[in-house]
């Protein structure tokens, strides 16, 4: 293929607290790019690689991370991150690919930084020595209150609270507030949908923004 008709790439970053459908609007969006003839790479964080896996774990269902430290939690995401972008994005940007990812550095920035309060400076500075230059074309923000986005989590049929899943109303608070807040300051990226509307309708819009910003 040549260089003229190399596919576009596009990476499309998801965010939102827990339980707000994040999952279920990430599957629909490659469903339907797969469809229209575009190759997708799905992944997520913390994981995405086998190096990033074993850190998810560390950081969400082993027991000794309940002992973890604000600062810890950070360094780990950032590692996670580093190795995802140099080992899944990076190849997929060169490839043309769509890429999806559930979560990027706006949640270090919003759940480290603003959800557990450590200081801006160095959670700014980590986050682009982990990335690089690579950022999203789009992140989709799905916007829940903190108590629905809470319920939804702790029901998921057969789902034990991950150690995340296990913070309090207020820490969900201030993480739906750092996200709107960090929305309303980049809105070139952000797209803030509500996610309490009923799922085929977050889809379509998600789908319109898309096609507006893909070309």
């Amino acid at each position: 293929m040549s260089a003229s008709h190399k596919p576009k790439s596009f990476f499309i970053s998801f965010e939102g607290s827990e339980g707000s459908g994040k999952s279920t609007q990430i599957n629909e969006l490659a469903a339907r790019l797969k469809s229209a003839g575009h190759e997708v790479v799905v992944t997520r964080e913390p994981g995405g690689t086998e190096i990033g896996e074993e850190i998810r774990e560390l950081l969400k269902h082993s027991k000794s991370g309940q002992a973890m430290f604000p600062e810890t939690e950070l360094l780990l995401f950032a590692a996670c991150r580093a190795q995802l972008v140099r080992e899944v994005i990076l190849p997929a940007q060169r490839a043309g690919k769509i890429i999806l990812c559930d979560r990027f550095l706006d949640s270090t920035t919003v759940y480290q930084g603003v959800a557990r309060q450590l200081s801006a400076d160095p959670v700014a500075s980590i986050n682009r020595f982990a990335v690089g230059d690579i950022m999203p074309a789009l992140t989709i923000v799905l916007d829940v209150p903190a108590d629905i986005g809470l319920t939804r989590a702790k029901s998921r049929a057969g789902a034990k609270p991950d150690r995340m899943e296990q913070e309090n109303l207020d820490f969900y608070q201030r993480v739906r507030e750092g996200y709107l807040l960090l929305a309303k300051s980049l809105p070139e990226r952000f797209l803030v949908v509500d996610g309490t509307l009923p799922a085929v309708q977050v889809t379509e819009k998600i789908w319109q923004e898309f096609q507006r910003r893909h070309g």
